[in-house]
């Protein structure tokens, strides 16, 4: 096969990975792994491969569906014109029938292979982010992202019912601790993307209510996140230790949303955004710990 045609291919598959928001797929299946450890009982290791690659394709296909609708706002953005569909590399159509297969084949997947209620919690994270928040919220409120982050925290509960079959207090906190970490660690970026945001007509909080009290509203967050992160304690294996690693996370996300306040400048708003991510990673995989037998 010519040089060319293997890189255009190459090119293709890659741009074909970008659709499917990758860096948010990564947290998805990660908060989904904590709730399937946290989950009391057991599963066979070949389900949970099952199951995790499940959520992935539907993570992926929200993400390429998303990607489909929003290209026009894309296309003003610096932050996203570079997109495979805003840039012409992958067509608008091409995209949407991508995200759709990937969404039907992961929640028929999922029911056939593991159990119909996590099926259905699937089906339902995937139209919530597409119907909810894309196409109904994200153009139309400033709570566009406190509403719509509920589709990103449904990962931890799918995973706890891939286990149990069901659903209980226990994913529900872990379904809160996301919600309640979604707002400041995206209005930490919105306060960057201002020119973005404004350029396209999307009312993100900063945009309607000012960058004050987006600031304000973000520490306030901050403090119902570490309070929230408190709660797995109830039921993890090693709660002190969990309490320990929750608090000293927590204290740093305040630290970060109280510099913000104090600083007022990009270059604090892009540590918080920063360690934000790195915040729930290490949240959950101090889950994940607390949760498992060590010895």
């Amino acid at each position: 096969m010519h040089a060319n045609t293997l890189l255009n291919i190459e090119s293709t598959v890659l741009d074909f990975w970008r659709l499917l928001k990758p860096r948010i797929m990564y947290l998805v299946v990660f908060t989904a792994v904590a709730g399937m450890v946290a989950a009391p009982g057991s599963i066979h290791p070949f389900l949970a491969l099952i199951s995790l690659i499940c959520i992935a394709l539907g993570s992926g296909s929200a993400g390429a569906i998303n990607m489909w609708y929003d290209r026009d706002i894309d296309l003003l953005m610096k932050r996203t014109k570079a997109r495979p569909i805003p840039s012409g590399r992958v067509s608008a159509e091409s995209a949407l029938e991508f995200g759709v297969t990937l969404g039907v084949l992961s929640v028929f997947i999922m029911a056939i292979a593991v159990n119909y209620i996590s099926a259905i919690l699937l089906a339902i994270g995937i139209l919530f982010y597409i119907f909810i928040y894309t196409i109904w919220l994200k153009r139309r409120t400033p709570q566009n992202i406190v509403i719509g982050g509920a589709s990103g925290a449904f990962s931890p509960i799918i995973g706890w019912a891939v286990v149990t079959g069901s659903v209980s207090w226990g994913s529900f906190v872990l379904f809160l601790i996301i919600f309640m970490w979604t707002p400041p660690h995206f209005w930490a970026l919105s306060l960057n993307k201002f020119e973005d945001y404004e350029k396209a007509s999307v009312p993100m909080f900063n945009i309607v209510y000012g960058p004050e009290k987006t600031r304000k509203y973000i520490l306030v967050y901050s403090v119902l996140l570490m309070l929230t992160s408190l709660l797995p304690a109830l039921f993890l294996k090693r709660a002190l230790f969990y309490l320990g690693m929750a608090i000293f996370g927590g204290c740093i996300f305040i630290w970060y949303a109280v510099s913000i306040i104090k600083l007022k400048d990009h270059s604090s708003q892009k540590r918080m955004f920063s360690y934000s991510i790195s915040y729930l990673f290490f949240l959950f995989a101090s889950i994940i710990l607390c949760s498992i037998d060590l010895f």
